[in-house]
């Protein structure tokens, strides 16, 4: 397994709306809409792959994890995903230092499309119960360009 460095960062906002026209304002970054993939965790995200920005916010009427991180810490960076070239071996050797996973993402070509603009030939996650051992939330990414 060969570390890619930082894909992006994961940054908790309250609007996602005003989150977007900030960043892109400060930065000059495009976003994306990554509609589906945060909904199973209650989340509306949205991904600025040339600023290296994924904001995450709490969707109406859900209970997610993130309304309640809010609450208690506010916005800022809640997690790193780092890109690696083999995303298993990275889960196996996170595992292997007692850092496991929380939720595995492995897209298939038609998720891809629908939720990705098709940007990509592979996108694997896995978010790892990171937060005791490292003090951030971390992300290993398989991601590898169309």
């Amino acid at each position: 397994m060969r570390p890619l460095g930082v894909n992006r960062i994961v940054v908790a906002v309250k609007d996602l709306k005003k989150g977007k026209e900030l960043y892109s304002k400060m930065l000059g970054a495009t976003f994306h809409d990554a509609g589906g993939t945060g909904e199973p965790l209650g989340l509306d995200v949205s991904i600025s792959w040339d600023a290296g920005i994924e904001l995450c916010s709490p969707m109406p009427g859900r209970d997610s994890f993130l309304e309640q991180h809010l609450e208690q810490n506010g916005e800022g960076i809640i997690a790193v995903v780092f890109g690696v070239d083999d995303a298993d071996e990275a889960r196996d050797r996170a595992e292997k230092v007692g850092v496991n996973v929380l939720v595995p993402i492995d897209y298939t070509r038609e998720e891809i499309d629908q939720y990705l603009e098709g940007m990509f030939d592979r996108y694997k996650e896995y978010v790892l119960n990171s937060f005791e051992t490292c003090g951030f939330g971390m992300m290993l990414g398989q991601i590898e360009p169309k």
